[in-house]
């Protein structure tokens, strides 16, 4: 895509001037200006929304476990005696 320099801006605010009059110029312009601003608050809305979606449904990570949470278990099984051995 072209750049866009002085000399072109130029040329199309004569001919927007030549077709619009300059009665008619500052109301299009004010126009525009109202319709970018909504786009944009719409667009910044979509992506708040959009980025509330994407908190919600990413998954929790779990803290890790210690190691002094998985020996105490493991040590205490070892210790008591199945029942089946006394019969």
């Amino acid at each position: 895509m072209p750049n866009i320099g002085p000399a072109e801006l130029i040329v199309i605010l004569l001919v927007a001037l030549v077709v619009f009059g300059p009665r008619k110029l500052p109301e299009l312009g004010k126009s525009l200006g109202h319709g970018l601003r909504e786009f944009r608050k719409s667009t910044q809305g979509l992506k708040a929304e959009l980025d509330g979606v994407n908190i919600v449904a990413t998954p929790v990570v779990e803290q890790p476990v210690t190691v002094a949470q998985t020996a105490a278990p493991v040590a205490a099984a070892a210790v008591t005696p199945p029942r089946n051995a006394e019969a």
